[in-house]
Parts: C-alpha cells; structure tokens; sequence
C-alpha cells in the first residue's frame, strides 16, 4: 500500500474563554443560555481534518486550495471568536479509498478530528461515509458527485455542501435536448464519479425520449484518449458528454482539438468542469464549453472580493469546490459554537437550525436528505477575445434555482427520510 500523506498546516491556538457579546451578535439572536460559559470541547480543541487529492489528477480543483480555503474560513470565525481554539489538519488520499479509509479512521480514533471535510473523489466519499456513520462523525462533502452518498448510502452525518451529479446534468441535459440534441456518448471516468453520472444522465435522457448511443469508461489519470475519441466519432452521436474532471478533462479536450473533432459537428459537453480546468487547457480549447456549477468567482461583488482575497494566498481564483469548504468550515464552526461543544449530535441540531449567509450561498438550508440546498448556474467558456481580467472565464448562461436543480425528495431513496416517515 502507498504511504499516506498527513501534514498540519498550523493550529490557531487562543484561550478557551466565555463566549462573548460580539459572537452573539455573530450568530444572530440566540439565547446566551445556549451556551457554556466553559466551552465543552474536546481536547480543548475544534479539529477539522481536510482530505483530498493533493497532488493528483483532481488536486487543481480542490486539494491545497482547499486548504487555503478553511484557513480563510477559520481566520474569519476567529474574528468574532478569538476564545476558541480551532486546528487544521489536512491529508492526501491519492483517490484511493483504501488510503482514504486508513487516513480517516486514524483521525477519529487517535488524532482527535471532530469534522473532516472536502474529500473530492466519490470512490473515495463512499468509504469514508460508512467509517463516519460508525462513529458518530460528521464528514462535509464538496466535490463529490455520485448521487449514492445523498441516495441509498445516505448518513445522518454526512453532508453534501456542493452538488451531486444530477444538480449537474438534469438541467444541461435537458436544456440540450429541447434544442434537438437529442443522441449521446459518454467518455467518462471508470469510478464511481465517472459511472454515476453516466447513469443519471442516461436516465434524464430517457425521460426525454432522447438516446444514449453507448459509453466508454477510461482509467483515473489516463494520458491517451485516441481510441476513445474515435469510439465517441463512430457513434454519430450529436453530443459528446465527458464525465470526468481536473487533469482528464484537460487531456481529453486538447486532443479533441487535436484531432480536428472541434470544428466536426459534434457538440463537446462537459457535465463536470471546473475553473482551473478551463485554465489549464487555455480558453482558445474551451471556448464554447458549458457546465454547471454551483458557484463562480465573478458572479457578484461579495464573490469577487473573496476571489482577490483566495488569489493572494493560491495564485489562483478559487473554484467552486474550494468556495465551499470555506463554507462548510465556517459554517460548522458557528454551530459548534452556538452549541457550546464539538460534539456530533449538538453541532448537527445547530447546523439545522441555522441557515448559511455568505457569499457562497444566501439563505440555504440542509435538507432532510443532508444536502445544503442552494441555485446552481448554467456556464459558457467566453471566446479568447471577450476574456477581460485574469480567470474571468465564464458567461453566465442562466441561473437554475433550488427548487428545479435537485432531485426531488420524493422520490429520493435516501433511509433518513424512510426512518422518519416510520
């Protein structure tokens, strides 16, 4: 087994003390009864566990950034509650579930970790879901797309703060297909990441009596996608869906250029891409390009001014999975507060109760399925031309409200929502 990587980035270390006005006001009004005058953390200690990819095929889009994001987070919590004390730790689980288990059982048993979050790879969520389950851990997703950890694997614990894969395809693909595309290839990622969203797209095809004319799943990592850019040009299909990210959406799409498949007359679509994708394979590839993401940098003066904040530490514009462990940190920390201790069960009452009201998300709420509930945004890679600023990479197509980007409760299969049925 390959060595596992754990590294601390540094504890913010301050005195436990009373609760003071200013974290009232913070938190909103909430009864000073709520909370202990001798905060009951412990160890004496929040620890946050932050685990992904670092330096892999997935690290642009989450690993170190991620990093720097629930540092962010932290320093901004501290602001209004410099009496507790906060640690990060965070660790590479190279998208290996078996590493990733290892990593976070260790973390719960021996190191203390309240909360992990991030995680970025679903193989690698599903293992770790379980292990929290057992343990009465809270883990807080951000870019992990299979549906399973908000369906049938579903936890009381885990929380999904970013997107699954049906917040990232209903919309597209349905949008597509009213304007006639309507047959599909998948070139996808052969994980769970990869094969779920096959499945979720197929399925929203379905319902739209529109066809999938097959799909082809490569390794993690792969450098060489002739064969399956050829299977994609057979196929006829008028649009090409890769479902994958990072570094082998990058591969693939410059040797779709390579190839001469981008002036053909198949549509590339790219179900899951990030920004540093889109920087990394240059904006002359990824022009014309749509995703959907749940957040985006330039979208607003709020977003912005986190952006220029994020770049002067990263030298990059924060992605979307990294806005939201800013988030998820943040959040998890104000409701540890707000309930006097680190405990699971207390914490998950007050992230309940309280709403997230940041820039990342206005007003969202955990569903009874643990999925933060939030808009998503239809986005188109700018022509080279129309790029402005460094990293302002994005046109934003149309935004997708709550209520028509997730899957609905109804028919989720989520035990969560049987258990309280019964």
């Amino acid at each position: 087994m390959a060595p596992c990587r754990v590294r601390k980035l540094q504890s913010w270390r301050v005195p436990l003390a009373r609760f003071t006005l200013g974290l009232v006001l913070t938190l909103g009004p909430v009864a000073l009864a709520e909370r202990s005058a001798a905060a009951d953390f412990s160890g004496g200690v929040v620890k946050i566990g932050i685990i992904n990819d670092q330096s892999g095929p997935l690290s642009d889009n989450s690993g170190p950034g991620s990093v720097v994001a629930a540092k962010l987070a932290v320093e901004d919590f501290q602001k209004a509650t410099p009496d507790i004390k906060v640690e990060i730790i965070f660790a590479d689980h190279q998208n290996k579930p078996d590493i990733g288990a290892q990593i976070v059982r260790k973390w719960f048993d021996v190191d203390g970790v309240d909360m992990v979050a991030d995680v970025g790879n679903s193989a690698v969520a599903l293992a770790i879901q379980s292990i929290a389950r057992d343990k009465n851990k809270m883990v807080i997703y951000s870019a992990v797309g299979t549906t399973e950890i908000g369906g049938k694997q579903c936890s009381r614990t885990g929380l999904m703060w970013l997107h699954d894969n049906y917040n990232l395809v209903s919309g597209s693909v349905r949008r597509l297909v009213s304007q006639g595309y309507d047959s599909w290839f998948f070139i996808a990622a052969d994980y769970a990441f990869g094969r779920n969203m096959v499945e979720v797209s197929q399925r929203v095809l379905a319902e739209g009596r529109a066809k999938s004319l097959g799909a082809v799943f490569h390794p993690l990592g792969n450098a060489d996608y002739s064969s399956f850019l050829l299977q994609a040009q057979a196929s006829k299909a008028k649009v090409v869906a890769f479902a994958n990210a990072g570094e082998q959406l990058v591969t693939v799409m410059k040797q779709w250029h390579e190839f001469g498949m981008n002036v053909g007359a198949q549509k590339p679509v790219a179900e899951l891409m990030f920004l540093t994708d889109v920087h990394a394979m240059g904006v002359e590839t990824a022009k014309g390009l749509t995703t959907v993401t749940a957040w985006y940098w330039g979208l607003n003066e709020e977003t912005r001014a986190f952006g220029q904040r994020f770049y002067k530490l990263h030298k990059a514009m924060p992605t979307a999975p990294q806005a939201a462990v800013y988030s998820a940190v943040l959040q998890y920390l104000r409701a540890a507060a707000a309930a006097g201790t680190d405990e699971t069960n207390a914490v998950l009452e007050k992230m309940r109760a309280m709403p997230v009201d940041d820039f990342y998300a206005r007003g969202a709420r955990l569903r009874a399925d643990n999925k933060l509930v939030h808009d998503f945004y239809l986005v188109e890679v700018k022509k080279p031309e129309d790029v402005k600023t460094p990293w302002d990479y994005y046109n934003v197509v149309e935004k997708i409200s709550a209520d028509d980007a997730f899957f609905p409760l109804s028919q989720s299969e989520c035990p969560l929502l049987k258990a309280s049925a019964n």
